[in-house]
């Protein structure tokens, strides 16, 4: 399959939005590096020409990071997993999700350290666990050692952030790390996959990375964020219209690498990890339809563990479907 970069984002209504650069609005984008298909949009000015923004990408290393930019107002859009969701909605942060961007598989996994005498979960006590905390990863483990009946008292768990993980994995401090991609390949060298969380999920623990926006920013620009969700979708469905064609040698996975600073050769299997959902599938009961449902189990699950203090009664409020409904048509 040819990947022509530059016309990503045809037929997306480009000419109605155009703004001119001159009087284009600085948005910041917020992202946490993965190299999923979304990320083929910023390689391009194809989507800032169809919204009037300028665009800056900005990497986030986890979720909390991704609140408290939100709650600042820095940053109005942004992907966000689904259990730093839960407590940013919790906490009344003003923002609500639009869209998933990924369905988390075994793109998030426990890794354990080869030597630590962990082969299974249930081997996990009295040992080492980085993660960072607030994370769908920490959500994961947690469902994991809830699972296995493991309290956290069992265990250390250990809250770093994805780069100190890779930094402190080989001087014997750390025993196993849930974490994702691209760390977890780095990882995955001298250690071994012992649960991801497509299981944790089967287990009633699923997680997500979801496209969340400021709720006032997301009324005054839904256009905008329709002509977003669109080119999201788009390149969405470039992937799942042949997935094995984004090989290590594709043009795909080699701007996906580019733009993330992946090892080309690991994009497939990072891909693999997850599962991409089209926009008529994402406006259906089971996906955003149910996210309210989703959200509050979540957050129930937060304030048992003490990870929150609170539950709202409903998180409807948290969740805005109009904006998916309009760039599936």
């Amino acid at each position: 399959m040819k990947l022509n970069l530059k016309r990503l984002v045809i037929g997306l209504a480009a000419s109605a939005l155009f703004a001119g650069a001159a009087n284009a609005e600085k948005i910041i984008i917020g992202h946490f590096g993965n190299p999923t298909p979304m990320q083929l949009l910023s390689t391009t000015k194809d989507l800032e020409k169809a919204t009037g923004w300028d665009i800056e990408w900005r990497k986030f290393d986890s979720g909390t990071d991704v609140i408290a930019a939100m709650a600042s107002g820095d940053v109005v859009l942004s992907e966000l997993g689904s259990s730093p969701l839960a407590i940013a909605a919790s906490q009344g942060v003003d923002l609500q999700l639009i869209a998933f961007s990924d369905v988390i598989g075994k793109a998030e996994s426990l890794i354990a350290h080869n030597g630590s005498g962990i082969e299974k979960v249930s081997d996990l006590k009295g040992k080492r666990i980085a993660v960072p905390v607030g994370s769908t990863a920490h959500f994961s483990l947690m469902g994991a050692l809830k699972h296995e009946g493991i309290s956290e008292g069992d265990v250390t768990i250990m809250s770093m952030k994805p780069d100190q993980i890779a930094a402190s994995w080989d001087q014997g401090v750390i025993d196993a790390a849930w974490i994702w991609q691209p760390v977890q390949s780095e990882i995955l060298k001298s250690g071994k996959l012992i649960v991801g969380a497509d299981q944790t999920a089967e287990w009633g623990y699923p997680t997500f990375d979801g496209w969340v926006v400021n709720t006032k920013f997301g009324e005054a620009n839904k256009d905008k964020i329709v002509t977003f969700l669109k080119a999201v979708d788009k390149v969405n469905g470039m992937y799942l219209k042949d997935p094995k064609a984004w090989t290590a040698d594709s043009a795909e996975a080699k701007a996906l690498a580019k733009a993330t600073g992946a090892d080309p050769a690991q994009v497939p299997d990072i891909l693999s990890g997850f599962t991409f959902l089209p926009m008529s599938t994402q406006i259906t009961a089971t996906w955003l339809g149910g996210a309210p449902a989703t959200i509050k189990a979540t957050a129930d699950f937060l304030k048992g563990a003490g990870r929150i203090d609170a539950v709202k009664d409903d998180y409807k409020a948290f969740v805005n479907a109009s904006y998916a409904e309009a760039a599936s048509k």
